[in-house]
Order: structure tokens, then sequence, then C-alpha cells
């Protein structure tokens, strides 16, 4: 999903001859000093760093390298980790890249480390990149909610509220919740009197999104909101959920935030003697490319990872390279529910054809939000994924 602008006020960003004025020294030595120079005394050097730190000036190496400003360069803030929808949004975010003649710089952070996104911003910020990519899933954020950082070119946010201030704000990737709505449709379509949630780890903005999308579906058709089981996006934890839920036979139906959730999920109910989909239909999300060939195949939700990234990243070039023109019009590409062979009505109902459909709920018909139901966690509670 990719809609949503923001014009933020700008902040005049602080010149080498403001730094110059306040450390009582010419613009002259100010470039010496950044320069690392000879012939500037440790005590001007002083003076001038001083000056500099306390005014948030930063030297614009975009303009040091070319006249016209811009280093034709790209800087990405993204989670290090291999799970599967940060590392292939992160692969998409390259591909679209590829063919705008910009380059790519990558500055990877650590899960549990909030000054990590302030970091980054600020080393790509210093390599004079024209525009920033965050695509940081997990809430990291401070008391104050916003990394307290001076952003003088325009950012991306992808599926995530901004984390930074900046004269441009684009975000994109923000679909989540309509996807959970049609993977818990589907399931109610099919007849099943409600829809059990094992969800993500709730730091994790996709993870909220995805149980809010399952929640509003819920109340929206009148149907009971039953208690989240919480794991951390993997099998393990997919499966310590599915000898929970197998245990309760009113469960005939399970969304989980993500396909290998939802694989460990299928071990621990075939295991406890409730089969898939004859008692027990699971729906999963992200379609990894091992969905199709596990047993049974995966009924899932597949991600739009290149779409997002390219609309997102053209959008960003065009307000880098037209700084005075309003941003481009974003769009929501359809959602995609890939049905096969883990879902069907529950017990003594007729098993319907199988297949892709394409579900386009808008916004504007979006269900009221309903109270939070209480967590129950798997595994002892969400833990670093690996």
């Amino acid at each position: 999903m990719t809609r949503g602008t923001g014009r933020g006020k700008a902040v005049a960003a602080p010149r080498s001859v403001d730094v110059a004025r306040l450390a009582g020294v010419s613009q002259k030595t100010v470039s010496r000093v950044f320069n690392d120079e000879q012939y500037v005394s440790a005590d001007v050097r002083r003076r001038v760093l001083e000056a500099a730190d306390e005014l948030g000036y930063r030297r614009n190496n975009a303009a040091r390298a070319l006249a016209s400003g811009r280093t034709r360069s790209i800087g990405v803030v993204t989670l290090g980790t291999a799970l599967y929808g940060p590392a292939s949004l992160l692969m998409g975010v390259e591909r679209a890249l590829r063919d705008t003649g910009y380059a790519l710089r990558v500055v990877n952070t650590m899960e549990g480390d909030p000054a990590g996104i302030a970091g980054a911003v600020d080393s790509l910020l210093d390599q004079g990149v024209d525009g920033i990519v965050i695509s940081e899933p997990i809430d990291e954020r401070g008391a104050d909610g916003e990394v307290s950082l001076r952003v003088d070119v325009p950012v991306l946010v992808l599926g995530a509220p901004s984390p930074v201030g900046a004269p441009t704000v684009l975000t994109a990737g923000d679909g989540a919740d309509l996807m959970a709505r049609a993977a818990t449709e589907h399931l109610l379509d099919l007849g099943h009197t409600t829809v059990h949630h094992l969800a993500g780890p709730q730091r994790w903005y996709a993870a909220r999104d995805r149980l809010e999308g399952w929640r509003t579906t819920l109340a929206a058709h009148g149907r009971d909101v039953p208690p989240v089981v919480e794991g951390d996006w993997s099998a393990a934890s997919g499966y310590t959920a599915g000898r929970e839920l197998a245990a309760d036979t009113a469960v005939t139906a399970v969304f989980a935030a993500n396909d290998d959730m939802a694989i460990g999920l299928i071990r621990a109910l075939t295991e406890a003697g409730r089969r898939v989909p004859q008692d027990v239909s699971v729906v999963g999300f992200d379609d990894v490319p091992v969905a199709a060939y596990v047993t049974p195949p995966l009924t899932t939700v597949p991600q739009p990872f290149d779409a997002v990234a390219q609309e997102g990243l053209k959008r960003l070039v065009h307000t880098i390279e037209n700084p005075e023109a309003d941003p481009l019009p974003a769009s929501d590409p359809p959602v995609d529910l890939v049905v096969r062979s883990s879902t069907a009505p529950p017990p003594n109902r007729t098993t319907p054809a199988r297949g892709r459909r394409t579900a386009a709920p808008s916004r504007t018909d979006a269900p009221s939000r309903a109270a939070a139901p209480p967590s129950r966690p798997a595994n002892g509670g969400p833990s670093t994924p690996h």
C-alpha cells in the first residue's frame, strides 16, 4: 500500500557563516577546521567544533561534491534482520533504484537500540544523501515520539509513522490492516463463526496493523473477538500457539500474522489430531516462497513489496528533483488473497473452489475500532525474531 503525504514546516539548516559568527572566527577558518587543514590552533579548532555542535551544523557534502548540490544518492535506514518482510522490502528498494540513476547507501539498525535510527540518519546525512528511506518496522521511539534530528532532505517512510521531522515526508506500505481484513473476511465468508488471531510481536507496526484489521473486521460483522495469542514471527512460536489453540475445540479458523507462524501452527494442530482444513482453517500473511509447497498448501495474503518500493521511490525522486512542486499522488494497489488448501468451511459445510482472489476494500467504509482484547503470549511473550 502506498498513500499519504505530509509537508511539514521546513527548518533552515545552519550554515558555515553561522558557525563562524558564533565561534568568533572567519568563514575560511571554519572551512579549514572541517577540512582538517594545518595552521589552526587547538583553541580555535575547539571553538569551531563546539559552535557547530551547538547549532547542529553539518557540512553539505553534496554541495561540495557537485555544483548542483546533489550527490544523486539515496540513503536507506533498515532493520538489520533476515526476516522475510524487511529483507524483501529492502530488495524491492534496491531494484526500484536501479533505473533512477541514484546510488544506494544502506545503514542497518539493531532491534532494541532506541538511538539506532538517529545514528543511522545522521550517518547518511554526513554522506550527503539527497533523500532518505526509513524502513524501520519496530517502534523504538522515545517519550517525545520523535527522533531529535534536523533532516533537511525529503524522507520516505515505509510501513510506519515518521520518526523524524523533515520539510517533506512521504509514506508508503501502510495497508497491512486492509490485507488482514481480506484474510479475516475470507474465513468468515466460508461460514466460520469467528476467527482467532496469532499475532506478531506488538512492538512491530505491521503486527499492530494486522491485529487491528482482524479485530475491526470481526466487530463490523458482529462476531465475538477471541483473546489474542502473540508470537514472535518464528515457526517455533507458531507451534507453541498451535498447541494452545488445538486444546480449544471451539477454534475452527485462525489468521496468523505471518506465514512462518502459520506453518508452525499447522504442525501443532496436526500433531494434536486437528486436521487442516477439515477441522481448523488457517490463513497466513506474506506468501513466502515455501507457502505453496507445505502440507497443506497455505492460503495467504501476499505483500506487494516491489510495488510499494517502486511507487515510493518514484515519488521520493520526484520530490528531490522538483523541490518546489507538490508530491506526486499516491495510490492503493489491490489487496490479493491466494486461496490454497489450508482453508475450507467449518465441519459439515461445502468446500468452495480455490484460487487467487482480489479484494480491494476501501478505507472510507472500514469498520469502526473495537476495544482491544486481552493478550495471551505464546512462548512466554514476544522475543527478538531471528
